[in-house]
C-alpha cells in the first residue's frame, strides 16, 4: 500500500474522521494526569531511539528522492543521522522535564463580596501543524502538544513524508504503551496538497488552531485561507547591528556565529548592519572571517569601499531569507538608521545589537519590535531549547496570543475559575 492510498474512501472523509478522532482524544488528554502524559513523552523518546534503523532508512529514501529538487541547505534541514536522531530524542525528553502547564494558576484574587477568582491554564484543544521539510518538527510538535494537553494533527512536507511517518509510528506506539489514544497525535499520510486546503477549513469545527511552519508562501496561504485561528511563523529576516561602541572581538564572533553556525535555521542572520563610526576598523576583519568561513557577501557602496571584494547588494537582498551562506551588509549612520532599516525590511523575528554602551543596548531593545531582541548574543539563540522551553513548534511573529518560541506553555489558553459561598448578584 502506498502512502497516497492510505486515506480512503476519500481524502475529505478521511480527514474529517481524523479531526473527529482528534477531538475525542483532546477530551481524554484534558483529563489525563500530568504524570501519565510525562511517561508518554519519555516513551516517545525511547521508541524513537528503538526505531532508529527504520527512521534513518526512511530518511535516506527521502534524501534520495529529493536530491535533484532541493538545494544543499534544504537537504541539510531534511537530513538525519544517528547523532541528529539522538538529538531529536533528547529534545523530546527535555519536554518531559519541563513543568506541566495544564492547571497552573497564573493569577488569583478575592473581591470584596468574597468571590475568589483564579486564572488557570487550560489546553487549546485540537491543533493542526502544517510544516515543510523538517522531520524534527514531527517529534517536537507531538511532545509539546502532549505536554500542553492538546491533540495534534500533523501534515508534513512531501520531501520528508517517509521520515515523518516513521517518526509518527514510534510516537503512536509510545502513546499506546502508556494508555493514551493514538488519535492524540495524528498524521496526514499523503503529500496531496488538497489535504492542506481541507485542514484550513477546520474540519467541521474539530480544529481549534492552525500553526504553519515553513516558507513564506506556505504561511501566506494559511493566513489568507484559514477559517480558524492561525499562529503565524514568518520567515527569519534577522539582523545583527554592530554599534559604534561594540567590542571588536565580540562583534566578529557574534556576526560569524549568527550567520554561519547553521545557515538553514530560521534564526540565522541575513543582514549585517554596522555603524559608520566602527566600520573602518571592524568591517575588514568581519569580512575576512566570513569569507574564510565560506560566506558570500553583498554590500552597499560604503561597505564595498571598505572591503572591495564584496559584491554589490540589490534592493531584493534586504528582504531575502537566504537560508544559505550569503549575507547582506549595510553601513548605517547610528542607531536611528539601524532601527529604521529593521523596521522597513525585517520580519519581526530576531534582531541583535552588539555594543558596550548600556544606553544604546536598552534603546535598541525598546525600539525594535521583533519577537526576540538580543543584546551581545548571536541570533542563533532564537530556539526554544535555548530558552529553556525544551523544544518549540516555531517562532511566532504575530503579536497576539504567543510570540517568540512556541513551547508547551504557549500552547495553552486560560479560563477563569470563580469560587463562591452562595453569593448572588443584587
Amino acid at each position: 500500500m502506498t502512502v497516497a492510498t492510505r486515506l480512503t474512501p476519500s481524502l475529505a472523509e478521511a480527514l474529517q474522521a481524523m479531526g473527529t478522532a482528534a477531538r475525542g482524544a483532546a477530551v481524554t488528554l484534558r483529563q489525563a494526569p500530568a504524570a501519565q502524559r510525562t511517561r508518554a513523552i519519555r516513551q516517545m523518546a525511547a521508541q524513537i531511539r528503538a526505531d532508529a534503523a527504520a527512521i534513518l532508512s526512511a530518511n535516506r529514501a527521502d534524501l534520495d528522492a529529493a536530491a535533484t529538487r532541493l538545494t544543499g541547505p534544504e537537504l541539510d534541514r531534511l537530513a538525519l543521522d544517528r547523532a541528529r536522531l539522538d538529538g531529536l530524542a533528547a529534545g523530546v525528553e527535555a519536554v518531559a522535564d519541563i513543568a506541566d502547564p495544564v492547571g497552573q494558576e497564573t493569577a488569583r484574587w478575592r473581591r470584596p463580596n468574597g468571590l475568589d477568582f483564579a486564572r488557570v491554564r487550560t489546553p487549546i484543544g485540537v491543533i493542526a501543524v502544517i510544516y515543510e521539510s523538517r522531520p524534527n518538527v514531527t517529534a517536537d510538535a507531538a511532545a509539546l502538544t502532549l505536554r500542553s494537553g492538546n491533540a495534534v494533527i500533523l501534515r508534513g512536507g512531501s520531501e520528508c513524508l517517509r521520515t515523518s511517518l516513521a517518526v509518527h509510528g514510534a510516537i503512536v506506539r509510545a502513546l499506546e504503551t502508556e494508555g493514551l489514544p493514538p488519535a492524540a497525535v495524528s498524521m496526514v499520510p499523503t503529500a496531496d496538497r488538497e489535504a492542506v486546503g481541507l485542514l484550513l477549513t477546520g474540519l467541521g469545527g474539530t480544529v481549534d488552531l492552525l500553526i504553519p511552519r515553513g516558507g513564506k508562501s506556505l504561511v501566506a496561504r494559511v493566513q489568507a485561507e484559514a477559517r480558524v485561528a492561525v499562529l503565524g511563523h514568518l520567515e527569519g529576516l534577522n539582523h545583527v547591528y554592530v554599534h559604534a561602541a561594540a567590542d571588536p572581538d565580540m562583534a566578529r564572533a557574534i556576526v560569524v556565529n549568527s550567520k554561519m553556525r547553521r545557515v538553514s535555521v530560521c534564526g540565522a542572520a541575513e543582514t549585517l548592519l554596522i555603524d559608520a563610526v566602527a566600520a573602518p576598523a571592524l568591517l575588514p576583519g568581519i569580512v575576512a572571517d566570513l569569507t574564510a568561513a565560506g560566506c558570500e557577501l553583498r554590500g552597499d557602496g560604503r561597505a564595498r569601499s571598505l572591503a572591495p571584494g564584496i559584491a554589490p547588494v540589490a534592493e531584493s537582498d534586504w528582504t531575502t531569507e537566504y537560508l544559505a551562506p550569503i549575507l547582506a551588509i549595510r553601513v548605517v549612520d547610528g542607531i536611528d538608521e539601524a532601527v529604521a532599516h529593521i523596521a522597513a525590511y525585517g520580519s519581526g523575528h530576531t534582531d541583535s545589537i552588539v555594543t558596550q554602551d548600556p544606553a544604546a543596548a536598552e534603546a535598541f531593545a525598546a525600539r525594535v519590535d521583533s519577537a526576540i531582541v538580543l543584546i551581545n548574543a548571536s541570533t542563533q539563540f532564537a530556539d526554544g531549547g535555548e530558552f529553556g522551553f525544551g523544544a518549540e513548534i516555531g517562532i511566532a511573529t504575530d503579536r497576539l496570543h504567543a510570540r517568540g518560541p512556541v513551547g508547551a506553555e504557549q500552547l495553552t489558553t486560560f479560563k477563569y475559575v470563580v469560587r463562591g459561598a452562595g453569593q448572588t448578584r443584587p
